[in-house]
């Protein structure tokens, strides 16, 4: 029962953080004294959770004893630490009963079909089929007013194919996954979210260069899925003046949109003030408003929009390694997986874990706009392929998995 509510957390997140934040602080809390009373701290006892914990400990530090607004910073900080305890309960829960290797596909499976059908219907009708509208060039799907359809489908498409990998799939079964990788490839380029379709390409461009298995059929898909944008690109002015023809792909001084390069300037004038420690998490929203710091057309947000300038303003140096450690580690991965490859040796990374550590370099990715790091929805969105991934080094059942 539990393996299911969990696996719940994929359609809920179309609705909103607020039940999937439930069900990830509830289960968290269970699960730590189910630990404590079975005394099983091996799932703590590796060292990815540790560098983790050591971090948030920091965060906790910083906002007591250097943030500006101590009460402010803590909603951030303080029970941040829950995302590594959920990674590791489904690590654990992996362990325990793989059907949740199926609850997690099917409901992926089913999530990313019913966007995919609404989001075209939004896109040629103007609503969709419970009646939202498109904002301008932007789709939305269920979202409602939350333009986050894109993120949604390329964040959680890693996650999807490296599940279905591992399923006993059928010709049928192979078939439906081109076919919805080709619509979701369209559908996330026309979705608006240039950082969404960036992202989603890097991840894609990520598997196909080191996935094993399918051959020419990936180079078959990314040529369909290419003159299904193109077609859309060419016969709809409205993509092409969203992705191509929009003002930010013209810039050559700003690192991003006026906006988003005043926000990152913003936030580095910051990190110059306090370069060890940062200002304390949550507080770019209230320092940003000082005038010392403020550069450009628009400095203050209540986020700078990149993990990286976030963490350098709120965390300083020694928050800012965690997540530069974490690129590292992907960078590493991938170079032992190259390696393999052109030694024609056995691969570094199976498959499936090659599909769940893309999905979290689209995470830990430096060159790209962000939410808030400290985001919830955001936060449980990068913590799933965390949890698969750390079952795929420490889980007991690791080997030979499949459902």
């Amino acid at each position: 029962m539990l393996a299911f509510i969990i696996s719940l957390i994929v359609p809920l997140l179309i609705w909103g953080p607020f039940f999937p934040d439930l069900i990830v602080s509830s289960s968290s809390l269970v699960f730590l004294v189910y630990l404590i009373r079975k005394k099983e701290f091996y799932y703590f006892n590796n060292k990815v959770l540790i560098i983790f914990f050591i971090f948030c400990i920091y965060c906790i530090l910083v906002s007591i004893f250097i943030a500006k607004n101590t009460l402010l910073s803590f909603e951030s900080s303080l029970f941040y630490f829950r995302i590594g305890i959920f990674a590791c309960l489904i690590w654990h829960l992996i362990d325990k009963n793989k059907k949740i290797l199926s609850y997690f596909y099917y409901l992926l499976a089913i999530c990313f079909s019913a966007l995919i059908v609404d989001g075209y219907i939004q896109f040629f009708s103007g609503t969709n089929i419970i009646g939202l509208t498109k904002y301008g060039a932007r789709l939305s799907s269920f979202f409602g007013d939350e333009l986050i359809l894109g993120s949604y489908l390329s964040r959680l498409f890693p996650l999807l194919f490296a599940l279905f990998l591992l399923k006993k799939k059928n010709q049928t079964e192979l078939y439906f996954m081109g076919i919805l990788f080709i619509l979701l490839s369209g559908l996330i380029y026309i979705s608006g979210e240039r950082a969404a379709f960036y992202l989603f390409i890097l991840s894609y461009a990520f598997i196909i260069f080191f996935l094993e298995k399918f051959g020419k059929l990936k180079i078959v898909l990314v040529v369909f899925s290419l003159i299904l944008i193109g077609v859309l690109t060419f016969n709809l002015n409205e993509v092409k003046e969203r992705m191509i023809s929009s003002p930010v792909n013209t810039i050559k001084k700003s690192i991003f949109t006026p906006e988003h390069d005043s926000l990152i300037r913003t936030a580095f004038n910051m990190f110059l003030d306090k370069p060890i420690l940062g200002h304390g998490p949550k507080m770019f929203r209230v320092i940003c408003k000082d005038e010392k710091y403020i550069t450009g057309v628009s400095p203050c947000m209540t986020h700078p929009h990149n993990f990286y300038v976030q963490l350098l303003a709120e965390t300083g140096i020694i928050g800012f390694s965690f997540l530069l450690s974490a690129f590292a580690y992907v960078l590493y991965c991938a170079y032992r997986q190259f390696k393999s490859i052109v030694l024609i040796q056995k691969r570094y990374l199976t498959d499936y874990q090659v599909c769940l550590l893309a999905g979290i370099l689209i995470t830990v990715w430096p060159l790209t706009t962000n939410g808030n790091f400290f985001h919830n929805w955001l936060m449980i969105v990068y913590s799933l392929p965390v949890g698969f991934y750390l079952h795929s080094i420490y889980g007991k059942n690791r080997k030979n998995i499949s459902f």
